[in-house]
């Protein structure tokens, strides 16, 4: 396969960038997308040009390091991570558009790659539970329903990859954030910081500059983990509840 690509170069945060267009020979329907920028980043090399900055890791979907915007979509055509997309999904001579996330939560970094701490910082401000001293409980010390259990376990599936943030028109985080806030909120464990977490990291998240929620559905279309729109909804329960109990000044 031969492909054109139309790629976003942007050296820092505080320089313009554009799109640049290359052509990439011999793609492999079986290669996945970043195997494919890996063989242009090859041939950039061996020409003395700067290759294109991009974002991976594990590869295999799990970390949810693979941030790009293909042909106008997170991720591209596929619902999975960038680094699972496979160039099947593509013919022969097509224009592929490969962008990095748009969010002004997210500066440019270089090219493809976007800072995305102000996840970090969501997390740190409430994602986290009473950890007791002294030796570690049994593992059944504290039942868990399965109901619950299974909730927990459909919210924990986020990666953080921002594909939700990315996706809406509004550049919110509210997706990523309410999966974080009910994964722990639904569990015995989570139940001390119950109130607090969703006060303290919707707080956060409105001070990274997120968008508002307009519950377009964008985020959950995106999401790779398949994280439901239900998931918003709950936090926003839980946030009410929250305001209740806990006054804040």
């Amino acid at each position: 396969m031969r492909i054109v690509l139309r790629v976003w170069r942007q050296k820092n945060a505080e320089a313009p960038g554009a799109m640049t267009t290359y052509e990439v020979d011999g793609v492999s329907p079986d290669m996945s997308f970043l195997e494919m920028l890996d063989t242009l980043n090859e041939r950039l090399t061996l020409e003395g040009e700067e290759p294109v900055a991009f974002d991976h890791d594990c590869r295999e979907g799990i970390c949810g390091a693979c941030s790009l915007v293909i042909n106008g979509e997170a991720h591209g055509p596929e619902r999975t991570t960038s680094c699972q997309l496979h160039m099947r999904s593509f013919r022969d001579g097509d224009v592929i558009d490969v962008e990095p996330w748009r969010a002004a939560a997210f500066p440019v970094v270089r090219d493809l790659v976007v800072d995305r701490s102000a996840f970090d910082r969501i997390i740190q401000a409430g994602g986290y539970i009473s950890v007791p001293t002294g030796a570690a409980p049994e593992a059944h010390a504290t039942p868990v329903p399965k109901a619950a259990a299974d909730l927990a376990f459909e919210h924990a599936e986020c990666i953080g990859c921002g594909a939700c943030v990315a996706a809406c028109p509004n550049g919110s985080a509210m997706l990523f954030t309410s999966a974080k806030v009910n994964h722990l909120g639904v569990l015995p464990q989570g139940a001390p910081e119950r109130e607090t977490r969703v006060l303290d990291m919707v707080a956060q998240m409105d001070a990274e500059g997120f968008g508002g929620c307009t519950l377009t559905g964008a985020c959950a279309t995106a999401c790779p983990k398949s994280i439901p729109l239900m998931s918003i909804t709950a936090m926003n329960k839980e946030w009410l509840r929250a305001t209740r109990k806990v006054p804040r000044g």
